[in-house]
């Protein structure tokens, strides 16, 4: 952005366009951004799978599987801890900078990573630390890049908005799905898992250099983004300050959200190639088209949110989810027709992970602007913990449920967290901040 761009943007009341463009340009910003962020979050699941025998050896397999992706996950309610504060101080566009390059050198490194013959059990070390890492810089970049294209949205149009940032997360999940299809039809399985698996990392770090690139010329931030003070605490006032138990019933909800993600879409995929005994290239088709369905359903949930109050959109469809999303899941194991069952994985992906659609401007309309990175980034990332540590609670509730009845029950019960979080979650006085946000709620 040009100088005379930025200093229109700091002041409103000059004449031209420059807002507007730099509207366009944050909005623009979060939605690829997200999908940047949402590429890496998944390659461990879709890109890593194929070659997980080779890389990570045999024993223990589905394990290994799970810590590399539960890494990513863990990392990021420290990314948002340590860089949510920071975007609230120094800057929201400053710090979406600063994670994508960080981001970028991390997930090429992950495409350098000798291979087992090399490094022997190390290389699947190297591969948990680094994903560890690009957990956190996740977590640290939509912290920032998600409340900053919201902000510069005008009220009518945020929920769209916000559909458009959370659809890139489906999106992403059927761009890597595409992409390992047609590698392991062109390579087969022995050269891809040998090193045909690096593409998609290498495809992953070229993007988040470029979304860095973009911010630092294009983007800029709000000019009613109230910074907080160096010594504000802006983490202390959404823990235990005034934003508390707004904070508790966000995290409920998110926790159920989050729950919905590992079980529709990390096991899911799993248990397509274990129990309904697919092949690979099989499962990647149908993930496609499953997360291709649910981003339109994403995006029209979002914009649906506008109208009927984000509040009430999270109630109904938590509800509904509990009881549609686990009969969808159990007729998916129960019929052998190929195309009936890529249909029930497409109702269950809509069932579930479409629920996003109105999270990115849900959370950011409940913190005023000076903690608004922190409670967002918390919210959003802190409640990933207890979902993403199912690889060791799901093996203990499928012994005892079943293998099935136990994802089953789980996807019960992220419906069940989703409606109660949003029925828990109080309007935000106008008064209870001092910096309070010029966004009127819209429950």
């Amino acid at each position: 952005m040009s100088p005379s761009d930025r200093a229109a943007v700091a002041d409103p009341t000059r004449r031209g366009h420059a807002p507007a463009r730099a509207a366009r340009s944050a909005v623009r910003g979060g939605t690829l951004g997200n999908f940047v962020d949402q590429f890496d979050i998944f390659l461990p699941v879709i890109a890593l799978a194929p070659a997980a025998g080779r890389l990570y050896g045999p024993q223990n397999l589905t394990a290994a599987v799970g810590l590399v992706f539960v890494a990513t996950l863990v990392g990021r309610p420290l990314g948002a801890a340590i860089f949510g504060p920071v975007a609230d101080r120094i800057g929201r566009t400053a710090t979406a900078t600063l994670t994508m390059g960080a981001l970028a050198a991390t997930t090429a490194m992950v495409a350098l990573v000798p291979g087992r013959g090399v490094l022997g059990p190390a290389t699947f070390y190297a591969i948990l630390g680094l994903r560890f890492l690009s957990g956190v810089f996740i977590g640290g970049g939509y912290t920032a890049a998600v409340p900053l294209a919201i902000e510069w949205a005008p009220e009518r149009r945020r929920g769209l908005v916000s559909g458009l940032i959370m659809w890139m997360s489906p999106w992403a999940n059927a761009t890597i799905a595409a992409l390992v299809l047609v590698m392991l039809r062109l390579l087969g399985p022995d050269a891809y898992s040998s090193w045909g698996w690096r593409v998609p990392f290498a495809l992953g770090a070229v993007m988040a250099l470029a979304m860095l690139v973009f911010y630092r010329r294009r983007v800029a931030d709000a000019p009613d983004a109230t910074r907080g003070a160096p010594g504000s605490r802006p983490l202390t006032r959404v823990l235990v300050g005034a934003n508390a138990r707004r904070f508790r019933s966000l995290f409920v909800l998110m926790t159920g959200l989050w729950l919905f993600t590992d079980m529709a879409v990390a096991v899911v995929t799993g248990q397509l190639k274990t129990l309904a005994h697919l092949s690979d290239q099989r499962v990647s088709l149908t993930m496609l088209c499953a997360t291709a369905a649910s981003a339109l359903a994403m995006l029209a949930c979002g914009h649906l949110s506008t109208f009927t109050g984000r509040r009430t959109f999270f109630l109904w469809f938590g509800a509904g989810s509990a009881v549609v999303a686990p009969v969808a899941y159990l007729a998916v194991f129960r019929q052998h027709t190929p195309p009936t069952l890529i249909l029930l994985v497409v109702l269950l992906e809509i069932t579930t992970v479409s629920v996003y659609g109105p999270v990115a401007a849900y959370l950011t309309e409940h913190f005023p602007p000076a903690v608004r990175s922190s409670g967002y980034g918390l919210a959003y990332s802190l409640s990933i913990i207890a979902p993403a540590l199912y690889p060791y609670y799901l093996p203990p509730l499928q012994r005892a449920l079943g293998a099935q009845t136990a994802v089953a029950a789980l996807l019960a019960l992220a419906g069940a967290l989703t409606a109660l979080g949003a029925a828990g979650t109080p309007r935000p006085a106008p008064a209870e901040d001092s910096s309070s946000t010029s966004w009127p709620f819209r429950g």
